[in-house]
């Protein structure tokens, strides 16, 4: 049975709680005193945001903008206190996308993951992803370190290599993206090759689709999954519970619904936006583009912070109709406009050869005056004339859609 990385895992929600609010406002003042996030946020006191409900009202900021924003102040867009010289390594993902890396312990918060995971002191952990220019091997390798393995090196692909090493080295654990865990373990049962030692792993980049999990376990390895980005490293772990991944710490989590930044209720897919409370390199209300949802009570392992259901798919649901962008937050936009729709989700069809669309709204209103004033406001906010579809109350899907594009590819 794995331990916990320490006791701040297992303390009251309450206690959490009011530690992430004191420190919010300590964040945003650091983030105030850079021009770029002045600009951002507007004329706010940091002192009075300590709330969930005062953070909600403050700017939303997306990742899919972070390759305009930085290109017009490069590196960082004026976003990150201080000059890169400042910080211990420099990166670029795909995008391009410029991310620091803080000097310090554990920096992009993997420790705790792979403490979950079973990883322990004296452990050799075989490292597959890319050392070079972006940050994942960075992240995996600094939590691997603090607690207290040994690490190797081995970037990704080059099979016959790897192979060579596991079997001189013995590592007892991998790290990396889970398909190249299944190409190690198929390439050495094919080649007669011994790769036993590996006994569990932490893997993240990828999907990991119930299939490749049953697949893995099969050949004796225990495989946990992590949820991370470049910009933070890991926001949420699995742990033995199965049960959802648990945020990590000195996180603030919000679940909005895409293309805007209002909390959704309590189960509700939507998009994960995340604060996280390092004044070096605050992210405030940062979107990152994914759909998850939040699940009711504490995991069973004794860790007592958020769980969620894990990657649900991309909040990014734009879709080209009759050559104009529709995007979901014109559908939020409408949905404001009229306080009889709760919830509203905007399905493109192929009509013979022509783009059509159906605005399905949830509400007790059926009366034509409003279908006609809701229909309105689809043509006014998206350029575009549209069907609207009054349905039951709670009978749209609970998957975080907004734009539902059926249409035939190819």
């Amino acid at each position: 049975m794995a331990g916990h990385y320490d006791k701040r895992e297992t303390r009251d929600e309450g206690v959490r709680e009011k530690d992430l609010m004191k420190r919010l406002p300590q964040v945003l003042t650091a983030a105030m005193k850079v021009p770029a996030w002045r600009r951002h946020l507007g004329k706010i006191d940091p002192r009075s945001i300590t709330t969930r409900a005062a953070l909600a009202d403050l700017p939303i900021q997306r990742k899919s903008d972070l390759p305009s924003l930085q290109k017009a102040a490069l590196p960082f867009g004026g976003f990150v206190p201080g000059k890169p010289s400042a910080f211990g390594r420099l990166f670029m993902s795909p995008g391009p996308i410029f991310e620091p890396e803080a000097i310090g312990h554990d920096v992009w918060r993997v420790g705790r993951a792979m403490t979950a995971a079973g990883f322990k002191r004296g452990d050799i952990v075989l490292n597959t992803l890319s050392y070079h220019l972006t940050p994942g091997a960075w992240c995996f390798d600094s939590g691997a370190r603090a607690v207290g393995c040994a690490v190797i090196p081995a970037g990704p692909g080059n099979t016959e290599a790897q192979l060579d090493l596991i079997e001189a080295y013995r590592p007892s654990a991998y790290a990396g993206v889970p398909d190249f865990l299944k190409i190690l373990l198929d390439a050495a049962k094919e080649k007669g090759r011994d790769a036993s030692s590996i006994k569990r792993a932490l893997v993240g980049g990828a999907a990991f689709p119930a299939s490749l999990q049953k697949e893995i376990a099969s050949r004796g390895v225990d495989a946990y999954q992590t949820y991370a980005i470049a910009e933070c490293g890991v926001i949420a772990y699995e742990t033995e519970a199965r049960e959802g991944l648990v945020l990590n710490e000195d996180i603030i989590l919000e679940i909005v619904r895409p293309g805007t930044g209002d909390p959704v209720a309590p189960g509700e897919v939507g998009e994960v936006v995340i604060t996280v409370l390092d004044p070096h390199h605050p992210l405030i209300r940062f979107a990152v583009g994914d759909l998850t949802a939040i699940l009711p009570g504490a995991s069973p392992c004794g860790r007592t912070n958020t769980r969620i259901k894990g990657w649900m798919g991309r909040a990014d649901q734009t879709a080209k109709v009759k050559g104009m962008f529709v995007r979901p937050e014109q559908v939020a936009e409408v949905v404001k406009r009229h306080p009889e729709i709760a919830k509203a989700r905007l399905v493109v069809v192929r009509n013979g050869e022509t783009d059509a669309m159906t605005l399905k709204v949830e509400s007790r209103t059926r009366s034509p005056e409003f279908v006609h004033a809701v229909g309105e406001s689809v043509q006014a906010i998206l350029k575009l004339k549209g069907q609207v579809e009054p349905v039951k109350p709670g009978s749209l899907p609970n998957d975080g859609k907004v734009i539902e594009d059926v249409r035939p590819v190819g």
